[in-house]
């Protein structure tokens, strides 16, 4: 039933979401009237190691952590929470595999963004433009989806209409990050990881006085449902499933430019450590309590998949529904609406970066002229409204594909980034032409097995786009020329101190 209890409480949030960006702004005046691009998109490299961890954590959480996650694990059982402990690993991994090498490479080379990066390694316009073109398309489809996700959940928990709620939080997550920037993003986004926590403990806690307390549910669950305690669910979670995921939200995730830019933004190396280890038990927590409770609401929700829509989204609403009162659940839907939010304004800021800073800035410099800080402050802040309107616009009449079109963009930034990042990195001998043929074929290769359902033993087409990618860059790199001395003593300087 429709009542301002269920809304109060969201409401309250986002004024304060919104109230913490506006201090941010007003803050950042010194700071962004020296150098606007680099406070409003990188924070001046300053976060510290809870707001970095803070922030890395939110940004990889999103909706369907807690509501596409759950309801999976709601119809396979124990086996998707199985799958889902990869994903406890990977702030860690982005962190120490990126962290400290992509924030002394960025102070060197006075990088802002992640295609300041790739440019000045592979020296190529070409790949720096179509990184930011992927980066726009791919983020824009994961916006939307966020967005009618959270808009949904909104609906079935509070009894407000999808538009409401696509407009509420919509707008004024546009709003803050427009104004906020990094620094305020990055603050917001710990403030909604610790919403994330909260709501969840809310609604296991709700959970277990509904069903009777944990024994109870697991005495229902292994009577009339015993495959869900089995890895393998009885066919339901087969191995090639869980290698497909491993790798879609697990490994592969340390490459995507939304998390690897966290790296050019901490201040010191003690603040990386923190964050390495704060972040990995927030998002262990996040992840596998979300996850498991999807599997305790079988004890609550006891009908087949039928009866709640034939849509496994449905599930962790309906839940929340039925384990509290109007109030309690306003409360609890938070936690979802601040994984959006916090996803919605990372990806918002990192499209904006790649069309003012990759594409704009560089095309001026090219030419010999230096942009005002005026005119690119005006420029960012325009161009982070508009996408973010945009997308606004696309989540109030979705695409019936949504959540396909999520999962697919997930894995298209990852088959464009993974190499290119890692070899770009680790690799001295990695050049240009390996560069270009691993990204541009790569998801070329993955939009076109995507499109026919192309599958190699059942996975994910994830699989066949990182490999061809690799496949591709090793040819192109035999192909194509060595990277100069002068890029490869800023990005290997070991190998030249003698």
């Amino acid at each position: 039933m429709t009542s301002i209890f269920n809304l109060l409480p969201v409401m309250l949030f986002l004024i304060f979401m919104l109230g913490i960006s506006i201090y941010i702004q007003k803050s950042s005046t010194a700071e962004r009237k020296k150098d606007f691009a680099k406070d409003y998109f990188i924070g001046g490299r300053t976060l510290g190691g809870f707001v970095l961890a803070m922030t890395t954590a939110a940004t990889y959480s999103s909706v369907s952590t807690f509501v596409g996650g759950p309801g999976m694990a709601w119809v396979i059982g124990y086996g998707w929470l199985y799958m889902a402990i990869v994903q406890v690993v990977v702030i860690f991994l982005v962190l120490g595999v990126f962290g400290k090498k992509i924030a002394l490479i960025s102070r060197r080379i006075d990088a802002v963004t992640v295609i300041d990066v790739i440019r000045a390694r592979y020296k190529s316009d070409l790949l720096a433009n179509f990184s930011a073109l992927v980066i726009v398309a791919f983020f824009c489809a994961t916006m939307v989806a966020q967005f009618v996700g959270a808009a949904k959940l909104f609906e079935a928990v509070t009894g407000f209409s999808y538009v409401t709620g696509l407009s509420l939080f919509g707008l004024i997550v546009v709003f803050y990050t427009t104004i906020g920037g990094f620094k305020g993003v990055a603050v917001t986004d710990s403030v909604c990881a610790i919403a994330m926590i909260l709501g969840l403990c809310l609604l296991m806690g709700s959970m277990m006085e509904v069903g009777g307390g944990f024994t109870n549910i697991m005495n229902y669950i292994s009577t009339s449902h015993p495959d869900m305690l089995e890895p393998l669910s009885r066919g339901k979670m087969p191995v090639s499933l869980y290698i497909s995921q491993w790798l879609l939200v697990g490994i592969c995730t340390l490459s995507l430019p939304q998390s690897v830019v966290r790296g050019i933004s901490y201040k010191n190396t003690q603040a990386l450590h923190r964050a390495m280890i704060i972040g990995t038990i927030v998002i262990g927590a996040m992840t596998l309590v979300a996850t498991w409770i999807g599997v305790l609401s079988k004890g609550i929700l006891t009908d087949s998949l039928a009866a709640y829509g034939n849509s496994v989204d449905n599930i962790t609403p309906l839940a929340i529904v039925k384990s509290m009162g109007p109030f309690w659940a306003g409360v609890t839907i938070i936690g979802p609406i601040a994984a959006t939010i916090s996803t919605v304004s990372s990806l918002l800021l990192a499209s904006s970066s790649s069309i003012i800073k990759d594409i704009y800035m560089h095309e001026l410099g090219k030419r010999g002229l230096a942009p005002l800080n005026s005119k690119i402050r005006t420029f960012s802040l325009a161009a982070t409204i508009i996408l973010g309107l945009a997308v606004y616009f696309i989540a109030i009449s979705p695409p019936s594909v949504i959540w396909q079109i999520n999962m697919f963009a997930f894995g298209g930034l990852e088959t464009a980034f993974f190499w290119v990042l890692i070899f770009g990195l680790f690799w001295p001998k990695a050049n240009k032409t390996g560069a270009l043929a691993a990204m541009i074929g790569g998801v070329l290769v993955y939009c076109t097995t995507m499109a026919l359902k192309i599958k190699f033993f059942d996975l994910h087409q994830i699989v066949l786009g990182i490999l061809f990618s690799l496949l591709l860059f090793i040819i192109g790199n035999y192909l194509g020329q060595p990277a100069d001395r002068k890029t490869l003593e800023i990005f290997f300087p070991e190998k030249f101190e003698n």
